[in-house]
């Protein structure tokens, strides 16, 4: 596949989304988050909808265009760059497409039951791109991925993609047993992750292997 526009089109338009956001001002950025966002007891219909055009369930994907800040999109955008195009030529342009709503809506889904009556808005692409992650390591576990290690200065070093997104998704079940106080959704992560694993050996394209093909 020699262009992955489905992937650039979900960077292009989370960014374009998140410039607008920074345009409001205060106020107006933090009603944002209220009326898009993924708020338990409103999807769960316990608290009026906070846009009444809006139905319920639609926080479930709009979640996942809006992002606190520039750090919390860089990093999604980041990660969602290097996997998205890889999985995208896996699936084909369609069914990732669907691949990426299913992994946001069931990644809310997972933030939701671990936080049945929680009243405070969930948003950003995590849920979604880490069922990219989740996929990648299903589908090129041995492809290398370059990361950034601190030996006296910071030096990229490739690792196996298996050996760092496993790291990754082991570090969210650390954070979840240990009780971080970080205002982050461990389980839309560790929810997402789950999706993307289950989704990509249904939804592959004929010919892609598992494990990259060993």
């Amino acid at each position: 596949m020699r262009l992955p526009f489905v992937n650039y089109g979900l960077i292009a338009l989370t960014v374009l989304i998140f410039l607008i956001q920074s345009t409001l001002p205060p106020a107006a950025f933090e009603a944002a988050a209220i009326n898009f966002g993924m708020i338990p007891i409103v999807v769960r219909d316990l608290y009026p909808q906070p846009v009444p055009w809006l139905p319920d369930w639609a926080n479930l994907v709009t979640y996942a265009f809006l992002h606190a800040d520039w750090l919390h999109l860089l990093t999604n955008m980041l990660f969602l760059w290097v996997f998205g195009d890889n999985i995208e030529d896996a699936l084909g342009h369609a069914k990732y497409l669907f691949f990426y709503i299913a992994c946001a809506v069931l990644a809310a889904l997972a933030h939701l039951l671990l936080n049945i009556n929680g009243n405070g808005p969930l948003i950003g692409a995590s849920g979604a791109v880490a069922g990219i992650m989740g996929a990648y390591v299903l589908l090129y576990p041995h492809a290398r991925v370059f990361v950034l290690a601190r030996i006296v200065w910071l030096i990229p070093l490739p690792v196996p993609a298996f050996w760092m997104l496993g790291f990754w998704i082991a570090s969210q079940f650390f954070y979840v047993l240990v009780g971080s106080d970080e205002p982050v959704a461990w389980w839309a992560h560790i929810g997402g992750f789950a999706a993307g694993v289950v989704l990509a050996p249904l939804l592959r394209r004929k010919g892609v292997v598992l494990w990259g093909g060993r």
